[in-house]
C-alpha cells in the first residue's frame, strides 16, 4: 500500500499542531504546573515507542534496502548504512549541544534567573535540525513500507507535546510572551512539515533517496530517544518507577500497535 501527499500531509500538520499545543499549555499562568506531571509520562512514553521503531522496524529496512542495493551484497557492504546513521546520530548531537545549549522540560519556568533572548533562539535554531528530519523520517519510513510510516509518525508524534512545552520554557524564561511562544513553536511544528513535503518532492531528484535519508534519519531519532528522551525521564522521574516504567509501556504500545498494524495491512 501506498501512502499519498495527502496522507502525509496531514502526518506533518498533526505533528505541527503538536508542537503548538505542548507550548500553548503554559497559558495561563499556572497550568504548565498540572500538564508537565503529565508530560513527564508522554516522553517517557515516546521515548521506549522511538526506540522499538527505530530497532524493530526502521533498522532491518535500511539493511534489506542496502543488501538489495548492491550487485554482490556481503556483510562488509553494510558499513555504509551504518556509517550514515552514525552520521545522524553525530550530526544532531553536533546542532543540539555543540552549536545550541541543551534545556530540561521546562525547568527554565521554574527558574529566577532568566536566559538571555540569544540563548533561546540559539536553542531553538538547534532543535531545528531534529525537527526536519522528523518530518524526513515520517516520509522516508512511509515510502518504504506504509506501516512503518504509521509507526514512526506515532513516534514522532508522541514526543512533540513536550518538545513544544519545552521550546516555550525557553522563551518564556527568556522574558517574551505568548506570540513569541506560538511563533517559536510554529516554526518547530512547520520544519517538520517542510521535511516531509521536502523528502517527498525534492528528496529522489537530488539523489537523496530513502536508502541514504532513512539510515540518516534512523541515527537522528536514536539520539532522540537515547540521548534526549531517555535523560529527561531518569532526570524528571527521580524516585517515580512509574515514569521509568512508562518507557516499558512505550515499548509494549509499539508492539501492539506494530501487531495490529500487520493484522489490518498485511506483511
Amino acid at each position: 500500500m501506498n501512502i499519498s501527499l495527502a496522507q502525509l500531509f496531514i502526518f506533518g500538520i498533526l505533528a505541527a499542531l503538536a508542537n503548538v499545543l505542548g507550548g500553548l499549555i503554559l497559558f495561563p499562568i499556572g497550568v504548565h504546573k498540572t500538564y508537565k506531571k503529565f508530560l513527564k509520562y508522554i516522553l517517557a512514553l515516546g521515548a521506549g515507542f522511538m526506540l522499538a521503531v527505530s530497532f524493530i522496524d526502521v533498522l532491518p529496512e535500511v539493511i534489506e534496502i542496502w543488501l538489495q542495493k548492491g550487485n554482490s551484497p556481503t556483510s562488509e557492504f553494510l558499513i555504509y548504512p551504518m556509517i550514515l546513521l552514525l552520521f545522524g546520530y553525530l550530526l544532531t548531537q553536533f546542532f543540539e549541544h555543540t552549536i545550541a545549549p541543551h534545556f530540561h522540560l521546562g525547568e527554565e519556568v521554574q527558574s529566577d534567573h532568566l536566559i538571555s533572548t540569544s540563548s533561546a533562539y540559539t536553542a531553538v535554531g538547534g532543535l531545528l535540525i531534529h525537527t526536519f528530519f522528523d518530518g524526513v523520517s515520517i516520509s522516508a519510513a512511509a515510502q518504504v513500507d506504509y506501516k512503518v510510516g504509521i509507526l514512526v509518525f506515532i513516534a514522532v508524534f508522541l514526543h512533540k507535546f513536550p518538545e513544544g512545552f519545552t521550546i516555550a520554557s525557553m522563551v518564556l524564561a527568556a522574558g517574551k510572551g505568548r506570540k513569541e511562544v506560538l511563533l517559536a513553536t510554529s516554526l518547530i511544528g512547520l520544519t517538520t512539515l517542510l521535511g516531509v513535503l521536502a523528502f517527498y518532492f525534492i528528496g529522489a531528484s537530488i539523489g537523496f533517496t530513502v536508502a541514504y535519508a532513512l539510515p540518516i534519519a534512523c541515527g537522528v531519532t536514536i539520539y532522540v530517544a537515547a540521548s534526549d528522551l531517555i535523560p529527561e525521564v531518569n532526570h524528571h522521574g527521580g524516585k517515580r518507577p512509574l515514569v521509568s516504567m512508562a518507557v516499558f509501556a512505550g515499548v509494549a504500545l509499539f508492539f501492539a500497535v506494530h501487531y495490529t498494524l500487520r493484522s489490518i495491512l498485511g506483511n
